[in-house]
């Protein structure tokens, strides 16, 4: 997987799709927030730092107050890679939030996307 450039792209430019994505389908940005506060132990004042100040997605993920323990259940494709195989660790938490989005965006309860 040779998609590094998005390492150094904002999470600002990105998170708007994240939005749009789950609006489009009748969800919120309440609840995208939630999985993102989920995944990575962020809340909203942090989470608008991050915004303000574009960040980049390698520091989002580095500097994460704490990934979830149950990251690991979080199972299937996205982009056309299963999640759980990628090796990389930054691209395979970047897609694990796409994948939460995704499953957002398709209607699944929080509870099974926040693997409850």
């Amino acid at each position: 997987m040779q998609n590094t450039r998005i390492y150094t792209t904002a999470f600002a430019s990105v998170y708007p799709h994240y939005i749009q994505k789950a609006e489009k389908k009748g969800r919120t940005k309440s609840e995208v927030h939630e999985i993102i506060f989920w995944l990575t132990g962020y809340d909203e004042k942090s989470l608008q730092e991050i915004l303000d100040n574009r960040t980049d997605f390698k520091t989002f993920f580095e500097q994460a107050p704490q990934m979830n323990p149950n990251v690991s259940l979080i199972k299937g494709v996205i982009c056309g890679y299963r999640v759980e195989d990628i090796e990389d660790e930054l691209m395979r938490n970047i897609r694990y939030l796409d994948k939460l989005i995704d499953e957002l965006a398709k209607g699944k309860k929080m509870e099974k996307i926040l693997r409850e």
